[in-house]
């Protein structure tokens, strides 16, 4: 197998992750760390990586095939533009840009241009998410009628002391609930509209704190998410699924499907259903489905050395993540306004 040699842009926390996605991943290879914090240059040593404090020059030094970009959001469209200009592929995270306009102008730039262009929804790569999309679509639940999703989870005091997150630049909407909107449209299907509610009372910054949204999806069934930052919970997917090392994983479920035929919840992949007759009154049986573990992260980088070498389409192009982007931007437009929004 050839090796696709990728360089990163940006080392802070979904940067470390993508470092130890790439240690793990088979075909891709890690040639340098561009970032001018210290703190980044002791990262790539960790990683025995070499540093550099410009992203120019690491390109000039180590002509990768591609380049994660994992820098604050203002940067993602012109760091992409610019690689895409040099025929460089590009894994850039989620959200793909801060504008849906400004999304579409990305995603165009990458087709017109033919280079590929991934962006960063990692949960997509688990496979307990695969398997449960699988299950949707294959009718294992019959006709989805539900989904219900807890992204309840307590944000520590210090996180705040960054002044920008208590602003409306932040909040769990625009921070947490996109993955949550991305799950949706890949599991469930695509969304038809939203309507949402938000609350700010627990600590009184200008931005939400809690939030309630319920949308009508495309194929008739209805969804909903509980989302707040400042829940004493275990129910989010961070917390329970163990995606993630920084999170100490707990022993509960966070997102339940509902069918005609069963239900399942996740991410324990517990599955319910009746033998023979359904109905309220007879016992529902218990099962599970199984379902092989896999570090999300590292499975994304072995996807993008696969992309970069024309292996493999995108997971997750430039046009279906601005889809999600555009949802979520939605949702505060929602409560605001105390309307439905609807999509096209």
């Amino acid at each position: 197998m050839s090796v696709s040699r990728v360089g990163l842009i940006g080392a802070g926390a979904i940067g470390r992750a993508h470092l130890v996605g790439a240690a793990g991943a088979q075909g891709v290879e890690i040639v340098g760390v561009a970032d001018p914090n210290p703190a980044a240059r002791a990262l790539a040593e960790e990683f025995s990586v070499p540093w550099f404090a410009d992203h120019q020059e690491m390109f000039d030094k180590t002509s990768p095939d591609g380049a994660i970009i994992a820098t604050p959001n203002a940067l993602h469209v012109p760091m992409s533009l610019e690689l895409i200009a040099a025929g460089k592929a590009v894994l850039v995270e989620k959200p793909i840009t801060d504008t849906v306009e400004e999304g579409l102008r990305l995603a165009q730039a990458a087709s017109d241009a033919d280079v590929p262009l991934l962006v960063g929804h990692h949960r997509r790569h688990n496979p307990i998410i695969r398997t449960a999309r699988s299950m949707v679509q294959e009718g294992k639940l019959g006709r989805l009628v539900s989904a219900t999703v807890l992204a309840t989870f307590f944000k520590h005091d210090a996180y705040f002391n960054e002044a920008w997150r208590r602003t409306k630049a932040a909040g769990p909407i625009l921070i947490n609930l996109i993955h949550e909107i991305d799950l949706l449209r890949f599991v469930c299907g695509e969304i038809e509209s939203v309507q949402a509610v938000a609350s700010n009372a627990i600590r009184e910054f200008d931005v939400e704190d809690t939030a309630a949204v319920v949308l009508r999806l495309k194929n008739g069934a209805v969804a909903t998410i509980t989302l707040s930052d400042t829940a004493a919970s275990p129910f989010s997917w961070d917390t329970s699924s163990g995606e993630n090392a920084s999170f100490p994983k707990t022993s509960v479920e966070s997102h339940f499907l509902c069918g005609t035929e069963g239900s399942l919840a996740l991410p324990t992949l517990r599955l319910w259903s009746y033998e023979g007759e359904r109905s309220w009154l007879r016992p529902i049986q218990e099962g599970a489905v199984e379902s092989q573990a896999a570090n999300p992260y590292i499975e994304q980088m072995r996807h993008f050395g696969a992309v970069i070498r024309r292996e493999e389409e995108p997971l997750v192009s430039g046009f279906d993540a601005t889809k999600t982007l555009r949802v979520t931007s939605s949702i505060r437009q929602a409560a605001q306004s105390g309307t439905a929004v609807h999509f096209d």
